[in-house]
């Protein structure tokens, strides 16, 4: 597996190695100790969801104790991945990065905690995955708001390119407060 770096402390593309000939391809798509070299523990869930074209899911992240590292990646259509670190003392604090998840890129994500997590659907029936190292824990599960002006993502950049005249968004989604305004406390250790 090829680890990629970011702009982002701790956060890497990863592309899984690909074995193929004019049948097709094989891909160890999911090594348990290539990801624990990460600080990714276990898969303790695997999740999917599907979105239609413009649906943006997030910012989440899930409180402490129970914060999960994710590996992500689309298996049918196309998303832009956005994280956002949110450790207090990371050299990267409140810098995104953005990357480009599709099933002919076959790249991953390694998000790890203490990072807010979202996407943008380009496509629809955009099919991502989720291998988390923490159970759920709807108590726990919090986020940030997708457009907070501070952070500055560029989703005019990617509406504009992707053709997408207005964003869709749970109502939950819409009611997270700006990073500056969140009760979070998350550290690199």
């Amino acid at each position: 597996m090829k680890k990629i770096e970011t702009n982002l402390k701790d956060c890497y593309i990863l592309e899984p190695d690909l074995f193929g000939d004019d049948r097709g391809y094989f891909s160890p798509y999911f090594i348990q100790k290539n990801l624990n070299d990460l600080g990714f523990r276990a898969v303790v869930q695997a999740n999917r969801s599907m979105s239609s074209k413009g649906v943006i899911r997030g910012l989440h992240f899930q409180k402490e104790p129970k914060c999960q590292a994710k590996i992500v990646e689309v298996i049918c259509g196309a998303a832009i991945d956005v994280v956002v670190d949110i450790r207090e003392d990371s050299e990267t604090y409140g810098k995104w990065t953005s990357v480009l998840l599709t099933p002919d890129n076959h790249r991953q994500l390694f998000v790890p905690c203490g990072f807010a997590h979202g996407f943008i659907s380009l496509e629809d029936h955009t099919v991502f995955q989720y291998l988390v190292d923490q159970d759920y824990a709807p108590e726990l599960e919090g986020g940030i708001l997708w457009n907070d002006p501070a952070l500055g993502i560029d989703w005019e950049g990617i509406l504009s390119e992707y053709r997408i005249d207005s964003p869709i968004l749970s109502e939950k989604d819409l009611q997270y407060l700006p990073l500056s305004e969140t009760e979070v406390h998350f550290r690199r250790d």
